[in-house]
């Protein structure tokens, strides 16, 4: 049976919708603008890198970074991410969502600054320092998803809790965005000012001394949006949630609020005290009741987060590679180094402008309508039958007749991907735990998913090699080639749709409904603690 609820809390859940939420979405989001950006800003110049470090001027083709190089700089973030997920979602719930948020904030700006800044004797030290950075860099992205989840469910009304979690995700679009545009800007000013000729006409002279200036200023600018909003970050106040329901401060949580909400709210210790003896509110992460609770609710979260990002982040990590075998890209030695680098990022804009932010803005202002059970499901429906309809008649989009059929299917599955899973993975976590481990469970799922991230990284690296030896690129045994590997991409978005089943419906629910935070310790209530997991 339900208490009454803490008066704060309710304030909280019922409050119309003003200025304090988009604020709120904004200082959040703009650390999402940034992961986005650091994270796939590094497929613009890794062919870049490749030929700056790694050219032999004696072969028909311009270098192309190593397997176990190229593998190193796409996954090290990945690495770090996962790692800071964990990392900082605990700390999130140990110390507070507000004093962990800076750190965070902090690590991004100064590593991608000295990504961009690496240094070394020779290429292999050059690569090192950068994925050294890189890695640290991720480790501060990693916190950001917790903690950002976090904090925007705790302060949004249950209303519109939804819409305002999955705007602050939604800001990845735009930093994936962004990405392409800085990319577009920088390589078409060098490209202007220093005039090579193609690999093809003369090896040497294609490649610019300038061009190494280019990764340096596309990874560095990452560092400019999270420096913006250190300043607002520091101001938020903590959650009340967790000040009320963790930190067992009433009196804190009340003043808090009244001034983020403009009204007069009562602290009410007693309640607060009562609340904390209940045995709803002490279990720990890994109790019997824990697991009884909401066991195999993070079952479906971090399953469907590890599937999803298996297919997502191997389709936006080599969008290169896939415009270049249905030859949307030209050849390598058919351009010169930096205007690669602007044929990549006019690729991965135009994808980005059509489908990607599209797709997150759809679940932004359906997802309260539709419900996050209904989004994932059909998101990932969708995906599963492009990656079949892109695999099956394969062959056919590499005519030139039928590319651009190519690339408006591949980009219908990156809006159902972001009108679908990526989204609503992230959603979801930061609403169904309790408060006291609300942030270790996001950055268990999201580290779930970076996970994935990784062997979709590392996988599909190998994987979309050509079966034929003569036509893989340098260094590379040969794969299963594109085909097989979309199969593959459909076959993990068919499973996603079932482990999807184990994920609750938290549509118009206030928090504490959701994780039992404010029941009654009784048998009955034990029962229904145990929140449904196929949504009705």
């Amino acid at each position: 049976m339900a208490r009454e609820q803490l008066g704060v809390l309710n304030a909280l859940d019922v409050a119309k919708t003003q200025w304090y939420h988009f604020t709120a979405i904004v200082i959040a989001g703009m650390g999402f603008f940034t992961d986005a950006y650091d994270l796939f800003c590094i497929s613009l110049v890794t062919k870049l890198l490749g030929r700056i470090y790694y050219t032999d001027y004696d072969k028909d083709k311009p270098g192309t970074l190593p397997p176990n190089v190229a593998a190193a700089v796409n996954g090290v973030a990945l690495c770090g991410t996962l790692a800071g997920q964990l990392f900082f979602g605990w700390l999130g719930d140990k110390l507070g969502r507000k004093k962990v948020y800076g750190i965070t904030l902090i690590l991004m700006v100064v590593c991608s600054l000295a990504s961009g800044l690496s240094f070394g004797g020779t290429p292999e030290g050059t690569i090192a320092t950068l994925c050294f950075f890189r890695f640290w860099l991720g480790f501060g992205i990693g916190g950001d998803y917790p903690l950002s989840a976090t904090i925007m469910s705790e302060y949004a009304n249950k209303k519109t809790r939804g819409a305002f979690i999955a705007a602050v995700f939604a800001m990845q679009g735009f930093g994936i965005l962004a990405g392409g545009i800085v990319g577009l800007i920088v390589s078409s000013a060098f490209d202007h000012r220093f005039k090579t000729p193609r690999y093809s006409v003369s090896r040497r002279a294609s490649l610019a001394p300038q061009a190494d200036y280019i990764w340096r200023i596309i990874l560095m600018f990452g560092a400019l949006p999270a420096a913006l909003t250190y300043y607002w970050r520091m101001k938020m106040p903590e959650t009340a949630r967790y000040t009320a329901l963790v930190a067992k401060n009433a009196k804190q949580a009340a003043a808090d609020m009244s001034k983020v909400l403009h009204v007069d709210l009562e602290a009410e210790e007693a309640k607060v005290r009562k609340l904390a003896t209940e045995q709803s509110n002490s279990f720990g992460l890994f109790s019997k009741e824990f697991a009884k609770r909401h066991g195999l609710h993070l079952v479906g979260t971090t399953t469907t987060w590890f599937l999803l990002d298996i297919a997502f982040y191997s389709q936006n990590l080599f969008q290169k590679d896939i415009f270049s075998a249905i030859n949307w890209i030209p050849k390598a030695a058919e351009m010169n180094a930096i205007h690669e680098v602007y044929r990549i990022a006019r690729a991965q804009t135009l994808i980005a402008l059509c489908s990607t932010v599209p797709g997150y803005w759809f679940t932004v202002f359906l997802i309260d309508y539709m419900g996050r059970f209904a989004i994932q499901l059909m998101g990932f429906f969708f995906m599963t039958v492009f990656m079949f309809a892109l695999a099956i008649p394969y062959h056919h989009w590499t005519l030139k007749p039928n590319r651009i059929g190519f690339v408006v299917i591949y980009s219908l599955t990156f809006f159902f991907a972001n009108f679908g899973p990526n989204a609503t993975t992230f959603v979801v976590p930061a609403e169904i735990f309790p408060a006291r481990l609300r942030s270790t469970c996001h950055g268990i799922s999201a580290a779930a998913g970076k996970a994935g991230a990784i062997v979709g990284a590392f996988g599909f690296l190998y994987a979309a090699q050509s079966q034929d030896k003569t036509k893989t690129d340098a260094g590379y045994p040969p794969g299963i080639g594109v085909k097989n590997s979309l199969i593959a991409l459909g076959v993990i978005n068919f499973f996603g749709m079932l482990f999807t089943l184990l994920v609750p419906e938290s549509k118009g629910k206030s928090l504490e409904e959701l994780t039992g935070e404010n029941e009654e310790n009784d048998a009955e209530t034990q029962d229904a603690g145990t929140a449904r997991t196929v949504p009705v």
